[in-house]
């Protein structure tokens, strides 16, 4: 049962768009961290590692987080 947990976590190589497909309500993880482009085309196609560093903001703190809020939701 880990894989599947595993593979359902969010990782650094998702698009954000992936990751909201997953959750919409993720957003405003993203949005706490200052990205406030998650609805811009360009997030279709940017992974989470790609919007960290263009944000200056840690990619492993923003997964975790994400992370965090998808176990929070399945409880």
């Amino acid at each position: 049962m880990k894989k599947k947990e595993e593979k359902e976590m969010i990782n650094k190589d998702m698009t954000i768009g992936e990751v909201l497909e997953k959750d919409e309500n993720l957003a405003d993880v993203f949005m706490g961290f200052g990205m406030h482009c998650i609805s811009c085309p360009v997030s279709q196609m940017e992974t989470v590692e790609e919007a960290c560093l263009v944000h200056g903001v840690d990619t492993d703190f923003v997964l975790k987080k994400l992370n965090e809020n998808v176990k929070t939701k399945k409880k």
